[in-house]
C-alpha cells in the first residue's frame, strides 16, 4: 500500500511561501517534455496489477477474478497474464539524487546501494542500470543493463560524479532551480526508455523536489495550460511505456522536521488546465499515480530497494483497449477490483485520452 508519509524536505519551503517577496515572484515553467517515439494512440494499454491480502502478495488468480473499471464503467479485459519471479521481463533503473540531498547523504546512499548490489553473491533478479542526478543532469554509472551486481558495484566505486559539491541559489530561486533540474531529468529518463520494450521499474532515491505550490502561487492561463500539458504528456508516456515509479526518501533521522503540508492533495488526477499546479508534478505524486510506492524517510535504503522490487513482482498484466475518441486530454480514472474476501489490487490511477498519433512535446 502507498506510504503517504510526509516529506520532510518541504518543511523549509513552507516558510518561504508566506514571504511577500515570494508573492512577487512567479515560478519558472519547467522544460518542455521530450517527444519519444511510442505506440500510436488508440493502441492497447497494459496495466501492471499487484494484488495483496493483509500485505502479502497473492498469486494464482485468473482473468475472471478481475473487473476493470474505466470512469466507473466496466471495460473488457482484452489480454491477461500472470507474471511471477525471474520470469518477469522487466528492467530496473535506480536514480541516485544528488540534487536534493546533502553530500554526506549521497555518500550514504552509495554505501547502501553497494550493500544491495553485493548481496546474494551479486546476482540481481532483474537487469539494472544506475544513474546519478547532479546539477549537470543524469549520468549513467554503467553503460548498459546488467544482472551482475558486483560489476555495478565496481562501476559505482569508480564513479565520482555523485560526490561533486552542489552549488545553487538559496531560498525560492534555489527551490525553483532544483524543480527544473529534476523535472528535466525525469522527462529525459522516460524518453530514453522509449527504445526498450516491456515493463520498466524506476526507483528514485530522493527526498523529492520542491512542490512550489501554495496559496501565494498565482498562475496565469498560459502557465496553467503549459503545466497541464506537462502533466498529461508525462502521464501518457509513462502509461504507454509501462513505467512504474517508486521513490525512497534517504534522509532518515537526519531529515528536517516534518511539515504539516503533504503531497496527498495533489494525487488525484486533474481534468482541466485551471486545476494545474506545480505540486501535480511532485515526485511522490508521480509515484502514486503510476501505481508505485513513495517510501518515507529511512536509513535502510538497501532494504527499501528490495521492497520496491518485491512489490513490483509478482503482478498481473491486464491489457485493455481504450475507447475511440476525438477528444484530447480527457482524464480516465481506473480501478481494478478482485473477487475474493480481503483482496486488494494496486495499479496506475488513470490515463488521458490522446487522439494524436504520438505524444506531442510541450509547446
Amino acid at each position: 500500500m502507498v506510504n503517504r508519509s510526509r516529506l520532510s524536505i518541504f518543511a523549509s519551503l513552507i516558510f518561504l511561501l508566506a514571504g511577500s517577496a515570494y508573492a512577487q515572484t512567479q515560478p519558472v515553467i519547467p522544460p518542455s517534455v521530450p517527444n519519444p517515439a511510442i505506440a500510436p494512440a488508440g493502441g492497447r494499454i497494459y496495466l501492471a496489477v499487484s494484488v495483496d491480502k493483509s500485505g502479502q502478495a497473492v498469486t494464482g488468480l485468473q482473468q475472471q477474478d478481475f473487473t476493470l473499471l474505466d470512469n466507473k464503467e466496466p471495460r473488457t479485459i482484452a489480454s491477461f497474464a500472470a507474471v511471477t519471479g525471474r520470469d518477469a521481463q522487466i528492467q530496473v533503473i535506480v536514480v541516485m539524487d544528488a540534487v536534493n540531498a546533502t553530500l554526506q547523504n549521497v555518500i550514504f546512499q552509495r554505501q547502501q546501494l553497494d550493500k544491495y548490489l553485493r548481496a546474494e553473491g551479486g546476482s540481481l533478479s532483474y537487469p539494472m542500470v544506475i544513474v546519478v542526478l547532479t546539477d549537470d543532469g543524469l549520468h549513467a554509472v554503467s553503460g548498459s543493463f546488467t544482472t551482475d551486481g558486483n560489476a555495478l558495484s565496481a562501476a559505482l566505486d569508480q564513479d565520482q560524479v555523485g560526490f561533486r559539491a552542489i552549488q545553487r541559489s538559496a531560498g525560492y530561486y534555489g527551490a525553483s532551480e532544483r524543480f527544473q533540474i529534476c523535472l528535466k531529468a525525469m522527462y529525459q529518463l522516460v524518453a530514453s526508455l522509449s527504445k526498450h520494450e516491456g515493463r520498466k521499474i524506476i526507483i528514485w532515491i530522493s527526498p523529492g523536489w520542491p512542490l512550489l505550490s501554495g496559496p501565494e502561487v498565482m498562475l496565469d492561463n498560459k502557465q496553467e495550460d503549459r503545466l497541464f500539458d506537462n502533466v498529461v504528456n508525462l502521464s501518457t508516456v509513462m502509461t504507454k511505456l509501462q513505467i512504474t515509479l517508486y521513490s525512497i526518501d534517504p534522509l532518515g533521522a537526519a531529515g528536517a522536521p516534518e511539515a504539516d503540508w503533504t503531497y496527498g492533495q495533489f494525487v488525484k488526477g486533474i481534468t482541466k488546465p485551471n486545476q494545474a499546479t506545480y505540486g501535480d508534478l511532485g515526485l511522490p505524486v508521480l509515484v502514486t499515480q503510476s501505481g508505485g510506492i513513495a517510501f518515507g524517510s529511512t536509513n535502510g535504503i538497501a532494504d527499501r530497494v528490495r521492497q520496491c522490487l518485491s512489490d513490483a513482482v509478482p503482478y498481473y498484466e491486464i491489457g485493455f483497449d481504450p475507447p475511440a475518441t476525438d477528444k484530447k486530454n480527457e482524464y480516465h480514472q481506473l480501478q481494478v477490483k478482485v473477487a475474493g474476501g480481503g483482496l486488494k489490487a494496486h495499479t496506475r490511477m488513470g490515463y488521458y485520452d490522446d487522439p494524436a498519433s504520438v505524444v506531442k512535446s510541450n509547446r
